[in-house]
């Protein structure tokens, strides 16, 4: 870095950051997964669902801003133990204090399933619940991913919904190369420990969330969130066809 560019960077760490997590391939879909997912969450409060299951909620921010909508929801953090230690020391660390309505889920869901997790909680199975998870399903195996739909799908009654983001499964097809973006994150992803295993085919998603009782309410590809959020473009978000965010309601045969 040159004099003049630490000189500036120094006197406004804001920017520098700013342009470094642009550059990040997933910078977009990161930033359009939230607003998306508290779009669905707030709308789904005001049909008077008043639990929300985050997921492998690693560093999430929701129970730190508290939009005001959310006055009277219960918010159940799921992650790794771990993960969950590491995340609440940086809070402290913060001086942002615990709230009563943000109840920590410590759990290995690859050892334990959603519902006996749940248990352990303050969590109501009985009444309708907005769910998340993002930012995870590329990182499992199908059958896994299949098996925690079904799980979600099981915690809660009819009526509860969810948003989850996959990657088309075309990325995992022979020859497909994709962006440089893509290959530059598909490759930091693996060089972390963190390989993408599987996705999905989005022309096939809807019988196979019929089959674990969701009902796909909608299925956006990186390129319609873009449009949806900034498209006038003055944000200069850019994502993936590849990308997918889904929103799912719980159904009952």
């Amino acid at each position: 870095m040159d004099p003049d560019t630490r000189a500036k960077a120094l006197a406004s760490p804001e920017s520098l950051l700013d342009r470094i997590l642009r550059a990040n391939a997933a910078y977009a879909d990161v930033i359009i997964r939230a607003r998306y997912t508290e779009d669905a969450l707030e709308a789904a409060v005001a049909r008077g669902i008043d639990q929300y299951v985050i997921i492998g909620a690693g560093f999430d921010s929701f129970a730190c801003r508290r939009p005001a909508y959310a006055g009277n929801l219960k918010v159940f953090e799921v992650d790794h133990p771990a993960t969950q230690d590491l995340k609440r020391k940086a809070v402290r660390a913060c001086n942002v204090a615990e709230s009563d309505f943000l109840h920590f889920v410590a759990a290995d869901l690859s050892a334990e399933d959603l519902k006996t997790a749940l248990a352990r909680s303050p969590f109501d199975p009985t009444r309708p619940t907005f769910f998340s998870w993002l930012g995870v399903t590329m990182y499992l195996t199908r059958e896994a991913n299949l098996a925690t739909l079904r799980a979600i799908s099981s915690c809660a009654p009819g009526g509860s919904e969810l948003v989850f983001t996959y990657v088309d499964q075309v990325v995992f097809g022979a020859g497909y190369t994709g962006t440089e973006a893509f290959r530059d994150l598909k490759s930091s992803a693996a060089s972390a420990g963190e390989a993408f295993l599987s996705g999905f085919d989005p022309g096939a998603l809807r019988e196979q969330l019929h089959g674990v009782d969701l009902q796909l309410l909608e299925d956006l590809n990186g390129e319609q969130m873009v449009a949806r959020y900034d498209q006038a473009g003055k944000n200069g978000l850019r994502s993936n066809a590849v990308a997918h965010i889904a929103h799912a309601r719980v159904v009952r045969a």
